[in-house]
């Protein structure tokens, strides 16, 4: 009996002690995640010093900001790494809020290659294949068809500026320089210093890889040792946990994808899930807008200690997200659309494997590029033209 207990003593030790090591190399993790936001502002706002009014030219057309932070993110397969950025680039002033805004829409929409890329590892399963193209596809849609919805008012009216910019005054946020005047944060000091050491050490230049590459490996990081916390020995019932009713599906995307920072992580884990026929397109969609929800988080926290047009970036991303969310799972006949659109897709790849190839290629790489020359070329022949009037 002594010995059992001093057994179970020991082994109630090592749990606190394993979880108290994990929640310590975690929270080391935020912490050198805020500094590399803090360290990219100020990198960036040395290297723009001259050049805002150009990236204020370059991006003042919001089509080449969605563009640009579709592209951005699909070859980085992190939106939580593009959103970053564009916080860290509001902060510093060399982009505004205003032209920042569609980088973040074109974010959303960019991270979703994931899900459909590792639905293309199911190719030689025929069923399999159908309902992985499905999973995957369906995260598409839903920020595609947000974007559609959101991004011609933003254009049009400055809906999603304007409604952040309330918030952030509503809420009484306060910026990088009132958060440092009140000296409620001491972190923000300590970030300050440390950042203007390695910019005047290693340059502006290398201090901005450093803090792109920082950024990149906490949220990388961070998402896998959570991964462990959270799924671990809970892998083989997650199916039964997760997916009981459309709420608890919404609540746990949401959950695991704030706490992992990585939607990347959630939709890896749906969409074997759906392949195998475990869980439903539909369920698995109810998930993902969780996820959607959650991923909000990384921008919220790059925003800390920052200006309140960061702040505000960081509300948009949120707000973006919560429409699609409040238009795709609470009205009963929209949130069939993306799943129903899914399902197609899933149908014609079958029919046709090259289709869903096609489908990548041309979604988030040649149709960005061609619109982005496009764009420019318009932009080209109009200031040509001014000139000439001119002359």
């Amino acid at each position: 009996m002594i010995e059992g207990k001093i057994l179970s003593t020991n082994m109630n030790q090592q749990t606190y002690q394993s979880i108290l090591t994990k929640a310590v190399v975690i929270l080391i993790s935020i912490l050198f995640f805020l500094l590399s936001i803090e360290l990219m502002g100020v990198s960036i706002g040395s290297i723009t010093g001259g050049m805002v009014d150009n990236i204020s030219n370059v991006t003042a057309n919001p089509f080449i900001g969605l563009f640009i932070g579709l592209l951005s993110t699909a070859l980085l397969q992190s939106s939580s790494t593009t959103t970053s950025i564009a916080v860290a680039a509001v902060a510093s002033g060399a982009i505004s809020l205003q032209n920042a805004i569609p980088i973040v829409l074109g974010a959303n929409v960019g991270t979703t290659i994931t899900s459909t890329i590792i639905s293309m590892s199911y190719i030689s399963k025929h069923k399999e294949f159908k309902r992985a193209v499905a999973a995957g596809t369906s995260h598409d849609f839903f920020n595609i068809l947000t974007v559609i919805l959101l991004f011609p008012l933003e254009v049009k009216y400055n809906f999603l500026e304007r409604s952040s910019a309330y918030i952030s005054s509503a809420i009484h946020v306060t910026g990088r320089s009132g958060m440092k005047n009140q000296g409620s944060f001491g972190f923000a000091s300590i970030f300050e210093t440390s950042t203007d050491w390695i910019l005047n050490t290693l340059g502006p230049i290398i201090s901005l890889l450093i803090g792109i590459l920082l950024l990149f490996a906490c949220i990388k990081f961070i998402s896998k040792w959570l991964y462990k916390i959270l799924i671990g020995r809970t892998k083989d019932r997650f199916e039964n946990v997760v997916f009981k009713n459309k709420f608890r599906a919404f609540g746990w995307g949401l959950v695991i994808t704030s706490v992992a920072q990585s939607s990347s992580l959630t939709t890896s884990l749906i969409v074997p899930l759906v392949a195998t026929g475990k869980v439903k397109v539909k369920k698995a969609f109810q998930f993902i807008m969780g996820a959607n929800i959650g991923t909000t988080i990384t921008a919220l926290l790059a925003a800390i200690f920052q200006s309140e047009a960061a702040i505000s970036l960081a509300i948009v991303h949120l707000l973006f997200n919560l429409i699609g969310v409040i238009v795709f799972f609470f009205m009963p006949y929209l949130s069939q659309v993306p799943v129903y659109l899914a399902k197609k897709m899933g149908l014609l790849t079958t029919q046709a494997r090259l289709i869903g190839f096609a489908y990548i290629f041309m979604a988030f790489f040649l149709l960005p590029f061609t619109l982005i020359y496009i764009s420019q070329s318009s932009e080209k022949g109009s200031d040509s033209i001014e000139v000439k009037v001119e002359d």
